[in-house]
């Protein structure tokens, strides 16, 4: 579990983000949403460590990643899995050399068990036939899922995804959204995911968190965000007239 406290973060003189305070659940498919300049991709980045903040705190399962030693910091990091927008894969590597770059980097495993363990991630994300492809031989869905491998291959606590459904077709989109909801669930993962994508809303927001203008605006799951009456989310979510008939339709249902 990921626990955010009043968390403020500025550049130079301009707040981006305002005093957010909310909470991650383990097991569960966490998406942060809202237009662009939200502050929801410095919200992520601040998450991952990579963005310091003025003041607030945010605690990985009970412990203030602020307050950790330099040594506790890197062992942190070591149990983070991070699916980038772009896939960010090597292309000078073959997908197996891709998945396995984490295990060189963050364990002593032997070359067999790193093997063994780039063989089993590889399976679970049904790309068991394709260790010796690089990545400009594979489609945009493969690319997604090697690096869905990659960030799973450490066996990590914590999976951070931003726009994982960046440039794929809706179809594609849905089966990605699927294998993160599925790993997340089966391996007990504290999931993030930075969206603008309504479908994926639909497909697999357990917990969401609503940013606006640097503010939390709104948080629910994706079954209660068709109800409220949030004016800030509305607008957001209904800008198009399909999901004003969804809404409509979960409202006729209640």
């Amino acid at each position: 579990m990921i626990v955010v406290e009043n968390l403020y973060k500025s550049f130079g003189s301009t707040a981006v983000l305002k005093g957010i305070s909310t909470s991650f659940d383990k097991g569960k498919t966490n998406l942060i949403i809202g237009q662009s300049g939200s502050g929801k991709t410095v919200f992520l980045k601040c998450l991952l460590g990579l963005f310091p903040y003025e003041s607030g705190s945010i605690s990985y399962d009970g412990k203030i990643y602020a307050d950790l030693s330099e040594d506790d910091q890197r062992v942190l990091r070591s149990k983070i899995g991070t699916v980038f927008q772009g896939s960010a894969l090597f292309d000078s590597m073959t997908i197996a050399e891709n998945v396995k770059f984490p295990l060189r980097m963050f364990t002593k495993q032997s070359n067999s068990e790193m093997d063994d363990r780039v063989d089993a991630v590889l399976k679970r994300v049904e790309l068991e036939n394709a260790h010796n492809k690089f990545p400009s031989e594979a489609s945009g869905g493969m690319q997604k899922r090697v690096a869905i491998a990659r960030a799973i291959v450490n066996n990590p606590s914590y999976l951070f995804c931003d726009e994982p459904n960046s440039g794929l077709d809706p179809k594609t989109a849905i089966v990605i959204d699927n294998l993160i909801q599925e790993i997340t669930s089966e391996f007990n993962i504290t999931t993030v995911i930075n969206s603008h994508d309504m479908n994926s809303v639909m497909e697999i927001g357990q917990k969401i968190v609503f940013l606006k203008d640097g503010y939390k605006a709104w948080e629910g799951s994706n079954k209660n965000i068709f109800k409220t009456d949030n004016e800030a989310v509305t607008n957001f979510v209904y800008s198009s007239e399909l999901f004003r008939k969804v809404r409509q339709m979960y409202i006729d249902n209640d």
